[in-house]
């Protein structure tokens, strides 16, 4: 299974000194897979530790944290060489010791010729960090791009990569497109579906549908885990209700996220703030600001802390919590499809590092997505998941804010991708479409 991100880690490795890699992001994204096989098959050997596999590696860091000392109780704890020259050093799950995540910044001052890489599922939870000491990614369920590299279909995949622009082109991808709204980007989920091809599809289905379920039961018990001061029966609340509201909009735009109802005698922001960080830096959701008014760059300066959307971080998560079936989701026909196409455009963006995004409204209209390109000018995006795409809120916006391009996503084919300023794209061009935008 490819991903993406593998070629930054391989520039990483390239540099003749460099800092300690850190990957981040929710578990069960692949961080371990991307260090050992994907990086690490391009080194000698590999010395990896996992500290909530091996809670006994700690030993290692409770002395010295001079890189070479590190190394030396590193060798003598697990009984294997290292050789900084040509090895690669994994430290796993590094927030569960503290102290090897201030060895870092000893790794990044004095041995900056080593090879040295961590991973995490709660980084940002962690009290002290080696602000400026890492190379930091996140890493996020696979995109819709790695979920046709794992597909193993290179028509289809070439077909992708080309933006081609033809019928036959599109019942394929969106047939496509619509399979990965039920896996999703979890890497077991994806590599099962396809692992499965030539099984019936309701075994497919069934096998998915228990992975997806033991995912869910594992975020669940984290949050009793790590939830440290946090109420982590609130962090659950608001956890299961980001899909609850996300599914009660009908044929509208997503609509903020309310604080009301969620949990017993709390209706306020500042109540379920600290569940609503606590999920965030855990990478679990993900942040939308609408922004009123003409939009203007930086978008960030306009944004209000209290008023927000929630996007899940995976929609294949999403549609399991929901009890959406696969069947209802290939059928295009379920009442609640336009959110599951947010939710996907919203993957997405925060893919491509538009973290957070943000969203525009005025008194009678809304766009689902605004972006910056590099000169700060702003360009608005709509989302239509089916084949009606007549959209009023992007007239209203180019009637308001007269933007120099436009980009409307839909469940169609859409018009040939080398039009400049009226975009209209298939959904599944998301990727193509804003990584072209951010690139002018």
């Amino acid at each position: 299974m490819q991903r993406s991100l593998t070629q930054q880690l391989l520039t990483w490795k390239a540099q003749p000194t460099r800092k300690p890699l850190l990957i981040d992001g929710a578990r069960q994204t692949g961080k371990t897979y991307l260090l050992t096989s994907l990086l690490g098959q391009t080194f000698r050997r590999v010395l990896h530790i996992d500290f909530l596999e091996s809670p006994e590696m700690a030993e290692a860091f409770s002395g010295s944290l001079t890189p070479q000392d590190v190394i030396t109780s590193l060798e003598l704890l697990s009984g294997q060489p290292f050789d900084p020259a040509s090895d690669l050093l994994i430290l796993d799950e590094i927030g569960e010791c503290p102290r090897a995540v201030t060895a870092l910044k000893y790794f990044a001052e004095k041995a900056p010729h080593f090879f040295v890489a961590a991973s995490g599922s709660n980084i940002g939870l962690l009290t002290a960090f080696p602000v400026g000491k890492v190379e930091q990614y996140n890493l996020r369920p696979l995109t819709f791009h790695e979920f046709l590299m794992a597909s193993g279909d290179a028509p289809l995949l070439t077909a992708f990569e080309q933006q081609a622009n033809s019928a036959a082109a599109h019942t394929r991808l969106f047939d496509a497109l619509t399979d990965y709204y039920f896996t999703g980007g979890m890497p077991e989920a994806v590599h099962t579906w396809f692992q499965l091809k030539e099984s019936s599809i309701l075994e497919r289905v069934q096998t998915v549908t228990q992975i997806h379920s033991d995912l869910v039961a594992g975020y669940l018990r984290d949050f009793g885990k790590y939830a440290g001061k946090t109420d982590a029966s609130l962090i659950e609340a608001v956890f299961r209700n980001v899909p609850a509201q996300l599914s009660a909009v009908l044929d509208d735009s997503v609509q903020r996220f309310r604080f009301k109802g969620i949990y017993e005698r709390k209706s306020r922001y500042g109540e379920l703030e600290s569940a609503i960080t606590w999920l965030e830096k855990c990478r679990l959701v993900l942040k939308n600001y609408p922004v009123e008014g003409t939009p203007r760059y930086p978008l960030a300066a306009y944004k209000k802390d209290n008023r927000f959307k929630l996007y899940l971080f995976d929609t294949g998560l999403l549609n399991h919590m929901l009890g959406m079936s696969y069947k209802a989701i290939k059928q295009q026909g379920y009442e609640y499809k336009g959110f599951v196409a947010e939710n996907f455009v919203q993957q997405e963006l925060v893919a491509l590092g538009q973290d957070p995004t943000f969203a525009w409204f005025d008194a009678r209209a809304e766009m689902e997505f605004i972006v910056a390109d590099d000169a700060g000018r702003i360009v608005p995006i709509e989302v239509k998941s089916g084949k009606r795409t007549r959209a009023k809120s992007l007239q209203s916006y180019i009637d308001k804010c007269a933007p120099h391009k436009t980009i409307k996503l839909t469940g169609t084919q859409g018009s040939s991708m080398l039009e400049q300023h009226n975009i209209v794209a298939p959904l599944y061009y998301t990727g193509h479409v804003v990584r072209g935008l951010l690139s002018e």
